[in-house]
């Protein structure tokens, strides 16, 4: 993965005009890519798709410097509503069909499609985000400790509040989003004691639409706030939105996530509000499975993660409240230093 200073990566691109592509024709046991050069990345978004300035568009913006970088022409695709794991899996065989390498699912719901498509295409590497169930030697399963970077969320929502109360909101109740909870609860606690974390999921279910639907986050973080939370925390997708702009009327905080949402041009209009953001280099580890494909010609294969250690996850310090807090800046510096040496060790539910 690209380097990323102690607290902070580097800005991802806003949206884009959504590319949608229908995906159709049958399967086959060898790619049309396979053998040739690589058209560049096949890349499958997760609900929410392009354009929810977060974890989509971090994976967008690797697929972009991808592009740009190897010369490639790489084919994205949106994903559509109530879609099943047959319509997934349809998607990945078109792009490695097509002569896509890598072909990359954004997100754990990607597993099973990927997992088959895998199989029938063994000349191609296909990468998955937030998941490594799947044991394949032409898989990348890209994920990430984000119970560290909430970790460190936690210290500044600790060392922010005023009103010593503060929130999480989590897009689908899943074990995924419980390491963004856990860790950043625990990090508010041994921070400082007496602080109540209110913390509440969208949806049990992303079907129900708990990383997509902006109106619920903001409907959340409303109650929340009503209830004196004055620092709020979305790891909920494009749902977070909702959370920030709530944040932004009612003049409190909001920790962004996955990418540095103050830097977001779609949100700019509430930056003053966004303190800094959780993030997870996806950007990184999607270039990086483009370049050991395309360039390298040696894909990377196996659990690929993401943490404190190598830089794939930290805290954006875009927002000059943030980084000109001396106070903050050498809690954090400790925190971090506590992780990667193991005194101090982050849950993950």
């Amino acid at each position: 993965m690209r380097r990323v200073s102690r607290i902070a990566v580097a800005g991802v691109a806003t949206a884009a005009l959504a590319v949608t592509v229908s995906a159709c024709g049958s399967s086959s046991s060898e790619s049309a890519g396979g053998k040739g050069q690589s058209k560049g990345i096949g890349l499958a978004y997760d609900v929410g798709g392009k354009g929810d300035q977060s974890f989509n568009d971090a994976a967008y913006a690797g697929f972009e410097k991808a592009n740009k970088q190897f010369g490639a022409t790489g084919r994205d695709i949106e994903p559509q509503d109530g879609e099943s794991d047959a319509d997934k899996l349809q998607r990945l065989e078109t792009l490695a069909k097509s002569g896509y390498n890598p072909v990359i699912g954004v997100g754990f719901a990607y597993a099973p499609a990927v997992k088959e498509a895998a199989a029938k295409f063994p000349n191609i590497t296909f990468g998955i985000i937030d998941d490594n169930e799947i044991q394949a030697k032409n898989v990348a399963d890209m994920v990430f400790h984000e119970e560290q970077s909430s970790y460190l969320a936690g210290v500044t929502a600790a060392l922010t509040t005023k009103s010593n109360t503060v929130g999480f909101i989590g897009g689908v109740d899943v074990p995924l989003i419980h390491k963004f909870e856990a860790g950043f609860e625990q990090g508010v606690k041994d921070t400082k004691k007496g602080i109540t974390v209110k913390a509440q999921y969208l949806t049990q279910t992303a079907q129900e639409g708990g990383f997509s639907s902006p109106d619920k986050g903001e409907a959340a973080a409303e109650g929340q706030i009503g209830s004196g939370a004055d620092v709020v925390y979305a790891a909920a997708g494009l749902s977070g939105q909702g959370v920030i702009k709530a944040a932004a009327a009612h003049k409190v905080w909001a920790i962004g996530v996955d990418s540095d949402q103050y830097n977001q041009t779609a949100l700019a209009k509430y930056k003053d509000y966004i303190l800094t953001s959780a993030l997870k280099n996806v950007e990184g580890a999607v270039f990086d499975l483009a370049k050991s494909v395309i360039q390298d010609k040696k894909p990377l294969t196996g659990d690929i993660r993401g943490s404190l250690s190598n830089a794939g996850v930290g805290l954006a310090d875009s927002n000059p409240v943030f980084k000109n807090n001396a106070k903050l800046q050498a809690a954090l510096k400790k925190a971090e230093q506590g992780i990667k040496d193991g005194s101090i060790k982050v849950k993950t539910s």
